[in-house]
């Protein structure tokens, strides 16, 4: 349990540090203090058009500043309109909204993780704890530029195989990663371990049997059948051969020997 909180408390003052050097953005919660004035301490939210209303000297533009830029210019602006005589400004940002991904889906930790400098597709995943035991191979990546909201799927398990990170997209602020939950076959009839099954790449009849527990005492390899929707959506019963290749969502079945 020490250990336990010990990495939360961690966890926390890395995010602290991490919320303190990021450029302020529509949607950031913080508060503002000035030393010796508690009338002038609130919380507030960046609004969409990247102001804060603050007392006595109005909209303040922040987005885009880092906190200790804003800190200077709302204490300028207290001191140039005669408010307060050598402000100390103090801003703590409580909730960042504005520079973090989305990472959601069948990752170990999903939530909102903020950006510092550049980040990859990668990075992100590393942070969210990695794909989880449920996840597939392939991750959703949404992104809007320029008013325009695209969608890339990068199939990261062969891309790390190949090498081909030019697919290792850098992410900014407000893009999302999804990953789908893995592709599955189902199994039943006389096998072991009849159910959903995870779909493994090029998986054949073979491979399928060995991931169900084998043939059960009354299971027979021949007469294997391959249940499969056409692309009408109707269901076709197949033959099946050993070195057949499974679909996503075939069932497969398997029959009872008769002798």
């Amino acid at each position: 349990m020490k250990r336990l909180v010990q990495a939360v408390l961690a966890l926390l003052m890395m995010n602290a540090a991490m919320a303190a050097d990021l450029p302020l953005g529509p949607g950031d919660v913080m508060k503002v203090s000035v030393y010796g004035s508690p009338d002038l301490a609130l919380e507030t939210r960046v609004s969409e058009g990247g102001n804060i209303s603050f007392p006595l000297i109005g909209q303040v533009a922040v987005s885009g500043l880092s906190p200790a830029a804003a800190e200077k210019k709302i204490a300028q602006a207290l001191e140039s309109g005669g408010f307060v005589k050598k402000p100390q400004v103090n801003i703590i940002v409580t909730a960042v909204q504005s520079n973090t991904v989305s990472v959601l889906g069948q990752v170990n930790r999903p939530g909102r993780y903020p950006i510092e400098g550049k980040r990859s597709l990668m990075d992100m995943l590393a942070m969210a704890g990695g794909i989880s035991t449920e996840g597939g191979d392939k991750v959703s990546l949404i992104r809007t530029r320029d008013g325009k909201t695209t969608r890339s799927e990068i199939d990261v398990v062969q891309m790390m195989r190949d090498a081909a990170l030019a697919d290792n997209y850098q992410v900014a602020g407000s893009d999302v990663l999804f990953v789908e939950r893995a592709p599955k076959f189902y199994i039943y009839g006389e096998v072991q371990r009849p159910g959903a099954v995870r779909l493994e790449r090029a998986m054949t009849v073979t491979q399928a049997l060995s991931a169900g527990g084998g043939l059960s005492l009354r299971g027979t390899e021949r007469g294997l059948v391959i249940k499969r929707k056409d692309a009408q959506g109707k269901l076709q019963t197949i033959k099946a051969r050993p070195d057949d290749v499974v679909l996503v969502d075939d069932v497969v079945y398997v029959k009872e020997s008769w002798f």
